[in-house]
């Protein structure tokens, strides 16, 4: 399976497919962290939000790189479990690339700052805080790419609109007072949740209801992928 997984990740890179997420990303961060100064961990709370469509969109980006008859070749050689989670997997180490740069990139840009006030949390704590949010995010990013991809949309439009909406679901769903906020992750919440104190029970909250909804995604991911496709 390790094989299948540097297989796409080559694919992904050298086809040039890579760039245009990434290009995305650093558009977003710049945008960001080109107005000023901040607190870290308020910096990465926002960047965690804006950057979840662009992983999705990454994770379908990576998904559909891979033509359909090596991909049911894969299937049929190495198990259909092993086919999807390779896929996945290579999504999360891709994924997981472009939160080290969101962490990194605000330092060298000037968007943050390291100086601390009276009652202030020390920047390690706030870099801690964003790495965590990032984390949060990244499965239910790559649930939502993966619902996107060809191999479960079958056509481009359907997975455009399954990305959309979804990404667009995270935001309106998340925000304060909604109707259903089990909806969507907790990417909205955890940003909130980063810029005032984190209790400990509040943040095994938010990190079960993340696990729990990419668990549920990727369940319907791989009950769609059942028949074969």
């Amino acid at each position: 399976m390790i094989a299948l997984v540097r297989l796409r990740l080559a694919g992904f890179l050298r086809t040039g497919r890579a760039l245009a997420p990434v290009l995305a990303g650093l558009l977003v961060l710049g945008v960001l962290y080109g107005g000023g100064r901040a607190r870290p961990a308020e910096a990465y709370g926002v960047s965690a939000v804006v950057l979840f469509p662009v992983l999705a969109w990454q994770t379908k980006i990576l998904l559909d790189v891979e033509p359909d008859v090596q991909r049911r070749l894969a299937r049929v050689v190495a198990g259909p479990a092993r086919e999807r989670a390779a896929g996945l997997l290579a999504a999360l180490v891709a994924g997981l690339a472009v939160v080290v740069v969101a962490l990194a990139l605000p330092w060298p840009l000037g968007g943050v700052t390291a100086a601390a006030g009276p009652g202030e949390r020390p920047a390690l704590v706030g870099v801690a805080l964003g790495l965590w949010a990032h984390l949060l995010a990244l499965p239910a990013a790559v649930a939502l790419g993966a619902l996107a991809s060809r191999a479960v949309t079958r056509s481009a439009g359907y997975g455009v609109a399954v990305l959309v909406t979804g990404a667009v679901g995270v935001v309106v769903l998340g925000l304060s007072g909604s109707v259903a906020p089990w909806l969507a992750p907790p990417v909205m919440a955890t940003a909130r949740a980063v810029t005032g104190p984190v209790a400990t029970g509040a943040g095994l909250l938010l990190t079960g209801w993340a696990a729990l909804w990419a668990a549920v995604a990727l369940t319907g991911y791989a009950w769609a992928r059942r028949t074969g496709a």
